[in-house]
């Protein structure tokens, strides 16, 4: 395959493009990397021509690591029909994948509307190259706003920037690209997470308050006793509620965000928080949504007990894990309860137990 350094005026610039031919086919990869010409009137000053320069020496540089990524056969380019489709039309698709999983699909779909602010033009899956991605890497670091019209959050930079590379890894998986670029990019790290949680004291109060809506206090407080999520308690069905000698209490479902199946043994109370056994079919929490008026008579339920934290559903998760670990519970069987994959996802739990040892420790002091 032979590969060539071509330029074509485009507008008031001359863009830089490779030409890849290969038993009489050919194709293109726009390098995003444009000369200044010469004016009709004059030539370009000194600084321009040492700019172009420049410019010609990083093109120069790309076209050869690609004859190199052609001879050690990163780049194959058989299924040229595949690499001609459109990367944000793709991604797309990933997204309305993700529809039923509402936290997941929404930061999929900010994801989308980043990549279309940063490449407003259709993008084919050849042009999606280590520059490409290495680029909209700086537009989330330097460029990139939330709705509020203020710079991305560490974690939210984390989050985009991994959904990216998600995507490419799914193009990998389905046969379209051979390898993923965005390995080649170095991704940002992730910011130290701040996870509200309840303390016992506080679970106590918010029990004996009224709550405005009743399948939401019953829920959230069943959350707190087992650790599962909001979309597990939702989807919740009475045949997945089970009883056996040897187990106990226990529920056997399917989480929704991992589709991994677990076994999750809950005590006698929690049991008896969900009341009389219905159809095997039927949904255990009748009459639950998820919104922003729901969330709000939450968050007025945690005023009316004394509780000024911004507590959302998901924080029941974290008071199960905390107050778990918080009384003893060993970190591996945390882990497992809440159906983690990895230690190290149930260990930032740790870290806040960690946190309050010290400031615990410090209450102590002596008039010396």
């Amino acid at each position: 395959m032979k590969v060539t350094l071509r330029k074509r005026k485009k507008g008031n610039k001359i863009s830089l493009y490779l030409d890849y031919y290969s038993k009489g086919k050919r194709q293109y990869e726009y390098l995003q990397l444009y000369l200044m010409p010469e004016p009709e009137n004059g030539s370009l000053t000194k600084q321009q021509k040492d700019e172009n320069k420049k410019i010609l020496q990083l093109a120069e540089s790309i076209k050869a690591k690609r004859h190199l990524e052609i001879h050690n056969s990163i780049y194959d380019f058989q299924d040229s029909e595949k690499l001609k489709g459109n990367f944000l039309m793709y991604f797309d698709t990933l997204t309305e994948k993700r529809k039923e999983s509402t936290g997941n699909y929404g930061n999929w779909d900010s994801v989308g509307k980043h990549l279309k602010k940063y490449c407003p033009n259709d993008i084919t899956f050849s042009r999606v190259n280590r520059e490409w991605v290495q680029g909209f890497r700086d537009y989330l670091d330097e460029e990139a706003t939330s709705k509020g019209g203020k710079p991305l959050s560490q974690n939210s930079k984390y989050s985009y920037f991994n959904k990216l590379r998600a995507a490419l890894k799914q193009a990998v998986r389905d046969g379209i690209m051979k390898y993923n670029p965005s390995e080649q990019v170095k991704a940002f790290k992730q910011g130290e997470v701040q996870r509200e949680y309840l303390t016992l004291e506080e679970l106590q109060a918010i029990t004996k308050t009224e709550c405005e809506i009743k399948p939401l206090k019953t829920a959230f407080l069943f959350s707190c006793l087992t650790g599962l999520r909001w979309s597990d308690i939702n989807k919740l069905v009475w045949s997945e509620v089970q009883h056996s000698e040897h187990m106990g209490n226990h529920i056997r479902f399917r989480q929704k965000k991992t589709k991994g199946a677990e076994t999750l043994p809950i005590s006698q109370q929690a049991r008896d928080m969900l009341g009389e056994e219905k159809a095997p079919d039927e949904r255990v929490f009748v009459g639950l949504r998820y919104s922003a008026w729901y969330n709000v008579k939450l968050l007025q339920w945690m005023m009316r007990a004394g509780i000024t934290k911004n507590i959302t559903f998901h924080c029941a998760r974290h008071t199960y894990a905390t107050l778990q670990l918080s009384l003893g519970t060993d970190i591996y069987t945390v882990s497992k309860l809440l159906g983690h994959r990895e230690l190290k996802t149930t260990q930032i739990y740790a870290k806040v137990i960690d946190d309050k040892k010290i400031e615990a420790a410090d209450k102590i002091k002596l008039d010396l």
